[in-house]
């Protein structure tokens, strides 16, 4: 094999930042927004939910459609769409077409984050894919640290237009790297569609995907709100509100590898445990959200439980799609966008009939029925493994 740029892996990591700086970053500046256009912050929050709607529509789907295509076209026509598409967001003066160009990008993004972390595989050592795939990975992390808070800070210091450009920017530099390092990488053994859609027929497999859209929208009924809710529950300027989203992406580094150890050593023990730390994370939001510095301690811990979401949600999916991991990942990423689609709509929704403070329960809501159907996913499990024994 040709020799690879080692700096090619993080070229790949930085795609993946761009593309979560592109769709979380905005949630960052929904406020400037919905200034800027003069609209209500429920229609705002459709820039968040249209998005994730869109990839957890397409995202298998085309998944498996590019499976034969190229892989450096793949990755550098999705760069390139997430770059323009920031450009377009910098300067356009019509709210419907932001939210036009806020549809075409997510078309791409499960595409390259699969073609990515498998591009990242195969350019390495067997024995160092793990740690390849890791690296890329991490975008998503160091996009929720730096990405999105970055934007709100390059938007409340300088303008909404160069916080957008930052984006594009991002994106560009990923384009050139790929362009100009990735070598041509045509697909020679194409997996069978059957085999990958045979997982469907799992019953199990629909209950674990249940619990993927709970947990996500537990999770962003109430973080697409972030901005909001701390500039007027918390009383938090544009700068504070920031370092806050700083220093919730910061946390959720360290909360992710905390979570990693608890699944290491029980998945189903901590998957239990997730849905009901983040209730009651979320009564302490509630009930401290007007004070200033106990919502900045609180916010430290909300990060770091935060993060947990997507590890959990990702270790509990794959636990019933083991025959076919790649396709397993795809409904991952479409799944966990239709939650963060259904909490962003409903948590708007709510916000315009009873107040932003009221959101947290929203937020409850969707914990507790996550943690109902573990519960009956385990039940139904243990009680087939009994049924099982019986028949021997």
């Amino acid at each position: 094999m040709k020799k690879i740029n080692p700096l090619l892996i993080i070229i790949l990591a930085l795609g993946v930042f761009g593309i979560i700086t592109t769709e979380m970053g905005i949630i960052g500046v929904l406020p400037q927004i919905t200034q800027k256009f003069n609209i209500t912050p429920s229609q705002t929050g459709w820039l968040v939910s249209i998005f994730a709607l869109v990839v957890a529509i397409s995202g298998p789907f085309l998944t498996l459609l590019a499976s034969g295509i190229n892989r450096k076209v793949i990755l550098l026509t999705a760069v390139l769409i997430f770059a323009i598409s920031n450009v377009v967001y910098a300067y356009t003066t019509m709210f419907e077409v932001m939210l036009i160009f806020r549809i075409i990008p997510a078309i791409f993004h499960p595409v390259f984050f699969s073609v990515a972390l498998v591009t990242a595989a195969q350019l390495v050592p067997p024995e160092k894919s793990t740690k390849a795939v890791t690296k890329v990975f991490a975008g998503i992390t160091v996009g929720f640290a730096f990405g999105v808070p970055l934007t709100s800070y390059l938007a409340e210091k300088i303008s909404l237009e160069v916080a957008f450009l930052f984006g594009a920017v991002v994106s560009i530099i990923a384009f050139l790297g790929i362009l100009a390092w990735l070598p041509s990488m045509p697909v020679k053994e194409k997996m069978s569609y059957g085999k990958q859609l045979g997982i469907l027929r799992k019953p199990l497999l629909w209950l674990n995907i249940v619990t993927v859209i709970f947990i996500f929208a537990a999770m962003f009924s109430v973080y697409s709100y972030f901005a909001e809710y701390l500039g007027q529950v918390t009383h938090m300027n544009g700068s504070w509100i920031s370092i806050m989203l700083m220093a919730f992406g910061i946390v959720m580094i360290f909360g992710n590898f905390l979570f990693g150890g608890l699944l290491h050593k029980s998945i189903p023990k901590t998957v239990i445990m997730f849905p009901l730390l983040y209730a009651v994370t979320y009564f302490f939001v509630y009930y401290l959200g007007s004070y200033f510095i106990p919502m900045v301690i609180i916010i430290i811990i909300w990060g770091a439980v935060h993060s947990g979401g997507l590890i959990v949600s990702q270790a509990w999916l794959t636990t019933e799609a083991k025959e076919a991991p790649e396709f397993g990942n795809s409904l991952f990423i479409s799944f966990s966008n239709l939650g963060i689609t259904i909490g962003t709509s409903i948590g708007g929704w709510f916000i315009s009939r009873s107040g932003i403070h009221e959101l947290i329960w929203i937020g409850i809501i969707f914990s507790l029925l996550a943690f109902l159907s573990i519960i009956i996913k385990i039940k139904i499990s243990n009680l087939n493994g009994a049924e099982a024994k019986l028949g021997d």
